[in-house]
């Protein structure tokens, strides 16, 4: 049976992902959500708390990942902004954002290329990459963990399997996080919408370019192999198909992997005891990189569209609802994970949802687990204090959650 909303028993708890209390630290409101209104509606939208809730609806397929498209073309609408053609067809060509057929079509052929193989190729790319940032912050007794480690990796690596030319590779980072306001079509005001349209347009010709030479004088590069790859019916990805691929990895994994290494940093620095575990366990940053995805997920909460009446919680969410799914409270349920807020890097945490879950999985999922193994192993080095006492959490997404900086003191493990 349900409890009604307005029931004298049930505590006052109310979802509220804009105040600066749930940026600090949401898992308090998580839990209270969980414990006593795990499925309810507020803010326009139904929000999913329990693991097992958020896995079902990861799961379903016939709720919709389409909603953030139709949630740009209303926001472009209501601002009067016209000329966004090129952003609505990065949304609806996006993997993150297509349902079937067209996600089965564009995943069939992207997954020929970004294969476990193929990532496991990168380590020792990643692993040079890593061990310049580290050698500068040790030549200078400490680094912000944020601006200059967990921030230039991922996209290092990311330029290097691309094998983009140099003169771009400084510009991919400010394109990168000017482009990530299309996560959050909410948030946009007209000039964000002028800013986008603006870099989707020169990240793409720029893309275009690089297309022209690689077809040209093909590589191992991950741009060539999107090129040379088809399905046995002869299907291959348009040009434009292509660049958006290439895209959409910088806008979705950059931030994420950046906010990975920069969380399970600080859960390190809060965490003296697992920290002496990864100095003193060479195989530990495995253990690091998994239980940070789900001690302190850095994307916290994704939307679905629900296409039929279903019934979850004993609730009744219609077609048409939307559904917030809150990946940050469900990798903390302790249905699933025993002391579930605490930072232990003996435990099993492999049914963490930080990377969603079932067909919309994230494609570049083992690519961040290798840029953020590959860190910590660094950082297990070597021993760090931080050099402030409390830390400022970024306030431009509502959905990732990541560290503004993290200046830290260095030394050498003795």
């Amino acid at each position: 049976m349900t409890v009604a909303a307005s029931d004298p028993a049930r505590p006052r708890v109310r979802f509220n992902p804009f105040s600066a209390e749930f940026r600090r630290d949401p898992y308090p409101m998580y839990r209270e959500l969980r414990a006593h209104k795990p499925v309810h509606k507020t803010l326009g939208m139904w929000v999913l708390t329990r693991h097992a809730d958020v896995k079902t609806v990861l799961l379903d397929r016939t709720f919709s990942a389409g909603l953030i498209p139709q949630l740009v073309s209303e926001q472009a609408e209501r601002l009067g902004q016209g000329d966004v053609a090129r952003i609505e067809r990065l949304g609806r060509k996006s993997l993150v954002f297509t349902d079937n057929p067209d996600h089965a079509r564009l995943r069939g052929l992207v997954n020929r290329v970004f294969t476990a193989a193929a990532v496991a190729e990168l380590r020792p790319v990643a692993t040079d990459i890593a061990g310049k940032l580290m050698t500068s912050a040790r030549a200078a007794g400490g680094m912000d963990v944020i601006a200059d480690f967990a921030g230039p990796l991922p996209v290092s690596v990311l330029c290097e399997w691309m094998a983009l030319p140099e003169e771009l590779r400084e510009r991919v980072g400010p394109w990168t996080h000017d482009i990530r306001f299309l996560l959050e079509p909410g948030l946009m005001k007209a000039a964000d919408f002028a800013r986008v349209r603006e870099v989707v347009e020169e990240f793409a010709a720029a893309l275009d370019e690089v297309l022209v030479q690689r077809r040209r004088h093909p590589g191992s590069d991950l741009i060539s192999r999107l090129l040379a790859a088809r399905t046995a019916g002869g299907d291959v990805l348009s040009d434009e198909e292509l660049v958006f691929v290439c895209l959409m990895c910088f806008v979705a994994g950059n931030e994420t992997t950046k906010s990975l290494i920069g969380n399970g940093t600080l859960a390190l620095l809060r965490h003296p005891a697992q920290a002496a575990r990864l100095r003193s366990a060479p195989g530990a940053a495995k253990a690091v990189v998994m239980e940070a995805l789900r001690y302190d997920s850095p994307l916290q909460l994704t939307k679905r569209l629900a296409t039929r009446d279903v019934e979850i919680g004993d609730r009744i969410i219609r077609t048409g609802d939307q559904v917030l799914v809150c990946l940050g409270a469900a990798n903390r349920d302790p249905e699933i994970f025993e002391r579930p807020d605490e930072f232990d890097l003996t435990r099993d945490s492999s049914d963490h949802l930080a990377f969603g879950h079932g067909m919309h999985g994230c494609l570049g999922g083992q690519l961040a687990e290798l840029v953020a193994e590959v860190a910590f192993a660094h950082l297990g080095t070597v021993e760090f204090e931080p050099l402030a006492d409390e830390f400022d959490w970024q306030e431009h997404s509502f959905i990732v959650r990541g560290l503004k900086n993290l200046p830290v003191a260095i030394r050498d493990v003795a």
